[in-house]
């Protein structure tokens, strides 16, 4: 159930308007080989955001769910594999965050 955000500065989103949606399937794919999860477990949200000049002006979100072959070092993996895709879509510098879930308290209604 990976639940995807990024966040675009505003001052670079116009630039990626056409870019970034392209690469969203490619990245709904990777997800979902390197995760192991269906399509439409999947959750992907593009964001413009008002940013501070000297932070990064992409921020990609990932939360999934625990498992025991997403080890730390299989996370850090995808989240280079992340900042790769989406900084050659918007052009900008990519910071990329994958936080877990925790499976006793999380609820979801679809």
């Amino acid at each position: 159930m990976p639940n995807v955000k990024i966040y675009v500065d505003e001052a670079i989103y116009p630039a990626c308007r056409e870019g970034l949606p392209a690469a969203l399937g490619p990245i709904l794919d990777m997800l979902c080989e390197d995760l192991v999860v269906d399509r439409p477990a999947c959750q992907i949200a593009v964001i413009p955001v008002l940013a501070l000049p000297d932070l990064p002006p992409v921020n990609v979100e990932l939360q999934i769910m625990p498992r025991p072959e997403r080890t730390r070092a299989a996370l850090l993996a995808l989240c280079a594999k992340l900042r790769d895709v989406v900084g050659a879509a918007t052009g900008g510098h990519v910071a990329v965050r994958i936080s877990t879930l925790d499976p006793a308290t999380y609820v979801a209604l679809k």
